[in-house]
């Protein structure tokens, strides 16, 4: 179970939850308002708890030390934190999507922060896949993607020879590439970044448990030995997050999401890690930063391993998720912190040689209609033509030119590019 210390968590963490507001120093150089270079976005207590009790002793500071109000916070998390020098904040956001896209939608629109140069990271814990990571394990992603965007049917009533009831809005059944595009269906970070903060997080010593090895070492009787990452102890690897407001478990669903993250990257992206909040978040940030308000390629998603996805061989997806504990939920929340420190002294470290004036990514960054420029590795193409979306609306309405690229067009642009996808006719909603 991956809330088992969920109640101890907290309770160590209630002294943290009454910080009284406190003013900022005014910054000058930024109209008065706090310019932090790295922004924490963690999700829920213990997530935020692990900085507040550990980054005093890093010598980088208390994140008590400045605490800011504003409308729209979530109620349970009224503040964002900051040390004293601003360099480093940190906000929770609540879990689930709306909460988090609530939360740092408000943050960023409060006028109480200049994060026009912030490193924002995502860091809390998810499910994990053992095809790819393990209990504790940290991985650092390139893609989220929004996997129950979907059509469902009731897997007891689907059509015979499906897998799952999962398939693509617009199309007629399991892995083929949606006809009709909701626009948050993948998000894509930096390569370039995630590579540096890889670097970075790999210098980390990665805490474990001996009973959390014990419950890794039933994935060996896997066939093949498909599970291998699984059995291993923690490590820090580069695979993608799948985002959904439904807590899931078990193998076909896991493996429903595996290939609903293949197809939708058109074979890129590797499927690794839970998440309830990651591309809200990132959503958030591709809008805000069609204004100018953030730099998107300055995101760094991170997740860790706190309970396996689906269960080992012996063990129903009942158990795996309700009745063992897995003890990997203390091992993820401390490599939160282990990982991500590295990652926030990186950056300080390296501010005026490397990050002040960012680092200039690799790969397309951003959403499937090539909002912020570019275009798209994945879905259909650009709908700005490449230029990406104008602020303050100046590129008008874009449903006019969605709805004017049909499935025949969506195939044609990836097609041009090389990219084999499932594609067959369907009907047009």
């Amino acid at each position: 179970m991956r809330f088992s210390s969920v109640a101890t968590a907290l309770l160590a963490t209630a002294q943290y939850v009454a910080a009284a507001p406190s003013f900022p120093a005014i910054d000058n150089k930024h109209n008065g308002k706090i310019a932090p270079k790295v922004m924490i976005v963690s999700l829920f207590h213990p997530e935020a708890a692990i900085w507040y009790s550990n980054l005093p002793s890093s010598g980088l500071g208390n994140l008590m030390d400045v605490n800011i109000t504003a409308p729209g916070l979530s109620m349970l998390f009224p503040h964002v934190h900051c040390v004293a020098d601003h360099s480093i904040c940190q906000m929770t956001t609540g879990e689930s999507e709306i909460n988090a896209a609530s939360t740092v939608m408000a943050a960023v629109l409060s006028g109480k922060f200049d994060l026009t140069e912030t490193y924002f990271m995502i860091a809390g814990i998810g499910g994990v896949n053992p095809k790819y990571s393990t209990l504790g394990g940290v991985a650092l992603a390139r893609y989220s993607v929004q996997v129950a965007l979907q059509y469902e049917f009731d897997a007891r009533e689907m059509p015979a020879n499906w897998s799952t009831g999962y398939f693509g809005y617009g199309t007629e059944e399991p892995d083929v590439y949606p006809g009709n595009q909701y626009g948050t269906e993948v998000l894509e970070v930096s390569e370039t970044l995630r590579d540096i903060a890889f670097g970075y997080a790999s210098k980390a010593n990665l805490t474990d448990d001996p009973i959390a090895a014990e419950y890794r070492a039933r994935y060996a009787a896997a066939a093949d030995g498909i599970y291998t990452a699984g059995t291993a102890v923690p490590s820090v690897v580069k695979c993608d997050t799948a985002t959904s407001d439904v807590y899931y478990s078990g193998t076909i669903l896991g493996e429903a999401f595996e290939n609903v993250t293949k197809v939708w990257t058109n074979g890129t992206g590797e499927y690794c890690m839970t998440a309830q909040e990651d591309s809200a978040v990132l959503e958030v940030l591709v809008r805000l930063a069609i204004e100018g308000m953030v730099d998107f390629k300055r995101v760094i998603l991170m997740r860790t391993g706190s309970d396996f996805d689906r269960p080992p061989p012996g063990i129903t997806a009942f158990a795996n998720l309700v009745t063992v504990d897995q003890n990997g939920f203390e091992i993820a929340i401390k490599n939160i912190y282990n990982a991500g420190i590295e990652i926030v002294k990186g950056i300080l470290k390296n501010w005026d040689c490397t990050f002040k004036e960012g680092v200039t990514p690799t790969n397309y960054v951003g959403d499937i209609f090539g909002s912020l420029g570019g275009e798209p590795d994945f879905g259909p193409g650009s709908l700005t033509g490449g230029i990406g979306y104008l602020p303050g609306g100046r590129s008008g309405d874009l449903t006019k030119r969605s709805t004017k690229l049909t499935r025949r067009t969506a195939t044609t642009k990836r097609a041009k590019r090389g990219i084999v996808v499932s594609v067959r006719p369907s009907k047009e909603q």
